[in-house]
């Protein structure tokens, strides 16, 4: 019997999916990161024989920068062997500033809504605009009705 390891390498040696392949390459890459900037990586791709890292945040960046060199040298002395059928001339980081998309799966609480203290017995003559004399009336009327029900 199979493992499903021996069955996903089988499947990833197709032509049609050799996508796969790259992701995995990619993804042994990473985890040669050290775990901070592992956290700080979105996600990564190869185009025209470049790994593109697209990062969250710009001191991620910063700190690859610093050490691109460093992993371009161990990617040329040393090639894992996901990687042995892909040339990968160049590494590239840069960040994104898209947020992620989060799916909640609770539903949000309705506001909460608290019981109106004031019975509406305020003094409104110490109010000399008479616009805004009406505006403050009709808020005590309002109040005043709603401590009647």
């Amino acid at each position: 019997m199979k493992k499903a390891s021996d069955i996903l390498k089988l499947l990833q040696n197709q032509p049609q999916l050799s996508k796969l392949s790259s992701f995995a390459c990619i993804k042994k890459i990473q985890s040669a990161l050290n775990k901070p900037l592992q956290k700080m990586v979105k996600f990564a791709y190869i185009k025209n024989n470049t790994l593109f890292f697209v990062l969250n945040h710009p001191g991620a960046k910063q700190e690859f920068d610093n050490n691109i060199q460093s992993i371009k040298s161990a990617l040329n002395m040393v090639k894992p062997q996901e990687c042995a059928h892909m040339q990968i001339k160049d590494i590239k980081a840069f960040v994104s500033h898209t947020p992620n998309a989060t799916v909640s799966l609770v539903e949000p609480k309705p506001p909460q809504r608290y019981k109106e203290r004031s019975s509406g017995s305020f003094e409104i003559q110490v109010i000399k605009n008479p616009q805004l004399r009406n505006i403050a009336q009709t808020i005590q009327t309002i109040i005043k009705a709603q401590n009647d029900t």
